[in-house]
This record gives structure tokens, sequence and C-alpha cells, in this order.
């Protein structure tokens, strides 16, 4: 991996998310040329060796604009959002996302990318109890009913992966990653938009009383660091040599009590008040999937424990988010 990325052309779209910033910083640390789009927001990492272009994904122009000279490309941006958004307007990742993920993958190919990593989610896999999903799974069923949508959209785009990989006379190598619950620094605090880890850790860091839990907290979920997902990410980037989906995730799964429990713990909240809210929306009661073949193939599995993650989360939130 430290030699793949060294003086390559890498372009990582999302320069401003959350995956993506962790990846600039990982990218230059490999010596590689990163340009970075931005939209909405404002550049995280400020370095004058990357090379922010502000670009609009849902227009063919922007995305062919940023995919020229590229060799290898990382599609991390998305229209994201926790529970209470998808569930209140189901619509809202659907369109956007799969413009902007046909746009991006078409600009990619007639730019001569070497290989193309896209990020899709757990969230499209069809409900399987218990026990962790795996990768040949994906199209056994529907998603969950909350995430037909979203579900949907990931798998559309994950077939035109397939279709640029495998059924065109001259492909392109495209690699599907299908991360668990991702959190850490620079993650999405906002309440609005926040998926379970974060909104947690602000909940408990800020000191809210009464923490209100969204659900009975039985839910079960897996969750990865970030350190621990970038280096699955490059992993995958370097060993996949066309279309093939992995799964990548801590390889364990923690129930949202389980979770609030060891937040407390971590940053001495000993006295906190919580309150279970069931009509508030939760998602599906058990999210897991399969880790066996992200070992087996790129020799990956998870270093960060889930106290370590969340005690270096904590103190990140509190020295560059709390007020």
């Amino acid at each position: 991996m430290d030699t793949m990325f060294k003086g390559k052309n890498v372009l990582v779209a999302g320069g401003a998310g959350f995956v993506g910033v962790n990846l600039i910083a990982r990218l230059l640390s490999l010596g590689a040329n990163v340009r970075a789009t931005l939209h909405r927001k404002d550049a995280v990492i400020k370095d004058s060796r990357i090379d922010y272009v502000k670009a609009d994904l849902l227009l063919a122009d922007d995305c062919q604009k940023v995919a020229s000279d590229m060799d290898c490309v990382f599609m991390c941006a998305a229209n994201t959002s926790g529970a209470a958004v998808i569930a209140s307007t189901p619509l809202v990742h659907v369109t956007p996302n799969v413009i902007m993920n046909s746009r991006i993958l078409e600009a990619s190919y007639f730019a001569g990318v070497k290989k193309f990593i896209f990020l899709s989610s757990n969230a499209a896999y069809p409900p399987v109890g218990d026990r962790p999903v795996r990768e040949d799974e994906m199209f056994e069923g529907d998603p969950p009913d909350i995430y037909y949508g979203v579900g949907w959209m990931k798998r559309f785009t994950e077939v035109l992966c397939r279709l640029y990989g495998e059924k065109l006379k001259k492909p392109m190598a495209t690699v599907v990653v299908r991360p668990s619950n991702i959190y850490g620094p620079h993650d999405d605090f906002d309440f609005a938009t926040s998926h379970v880890m974060a909104a947690t850790i602000r909940k408990v860091v800020d000191r809210q009383s009464p923490i209100k839990v969204w659900g009975t907290g039985d839910d079960i979920r897996d969750l990865i660091y970030i350190d621990d997902f970038i280096d699955a990410l490059l992993l995958a980037a370097e060993k996949g040599a066309t279309f093939g989906p992995v799964n990548i995730a801590g390889g364990a799964g923690y129930s949202i009590k389980q979770i609030l429990a060891i937040c407390l713990e971590e940053d001495g909240y000993g006295d906190a008040v919580i309150q279970f809210d069931s009509a508030m929306p939760s998602m599906i009661p058990v999210r897991l999937i399969d880790t066996a073949k992200a070992e087996k193939v790129l020799g990956f599995k998870a270093r960060t424990g889930i106290r370590e993650g969340i005690g270096k989360t904590m103190e990140w939130y509190r020295h560059n988010r709390c007020s």
C-alpha cells in the first residue's frame, strides 16, 4: 500500500465529508497527488498539496472536470442523514445520489481512470435476522422498508459498478465496499443528520440531561473506527482488480444501550438520566455484516476496540466541536 498511491493522481469525491477528510489525510501521508471535490462545505484539511475543486457532482461537466487525469477515484460524496430524516423524507437519498453516482462513474470511465472505488452501504442488505449477512446475499430480497429507497439506490449503483467493471469490452476496475457504522474524528455531530454513535457521543460529552434515546435501546449495530475503515478501504483499492463487493466492519455487535453505557463510563458521566422513547424512529433490530471475505481477501481485521475508539472520538469532539 505504501507504494501503490505514491505519485498517483487520486480523486476524493466528497473532500469535506467524514470519510473524505480522513481519507485525504492518509493519502497525503502515502505520497499521493490528491484532488478533492467541495460542494457546500469548506475544506477541512488546509494543505497546499491538495487540489480542491468546487464541483456539483449532479452536473456532467463538473464530473468530467474533476475526473480528468486521475488514476484512481474514491466516490465518498453522498447525500446522507440519520434515522429521522430517512423516516420523514425517504426520497432524500434517492435521486441526487443516483445522478451523482452515475455521472462520476461515466466521467471516470471516459477519463481513463484505472480504478474506481464506491462506498456502498450495509443498509442495502435484506433482513437476515440476528446473524451477520454475507456479500452474496445482497439481492436475496428487498432491503427493510425503512431503507427501501436508499438501499435500492446503493444496489443500482453497484449494478453500474459491475457494468463498468465486467460487462464492457474495455472495463474499468471497480471496487465496492460495504461498511458497517463508521465513527471517529470529523464525524457528523449535527443531531439533524448524524448517525447513532456521533449523536450519542455528543449527548454524553455535552452532558445533556436527560439523555434521550430513540427506540428501546436494544437495536444492535456493528461499529468500525474510522482509522480501521481507511485501512480497509485502501487495502480494497490496492487488491481489488475488478467488481467484487466486500464488507468492512468491526466484527462485533453492540446494542445502543451498551454503546451508551460505554460512552458514559469513558467520559465519567455517572449520574446521567436516560430516557428511552419508543415512539421515535429507530431502524432495524439487528444489523450485522460478515467479515470473513475481508479477512481472507484483504487480510483485514479491525484493530481498534470499541472503548478505545469511543475514547479517541470523545477527545476529538471535546477539543474541536464543543463550545
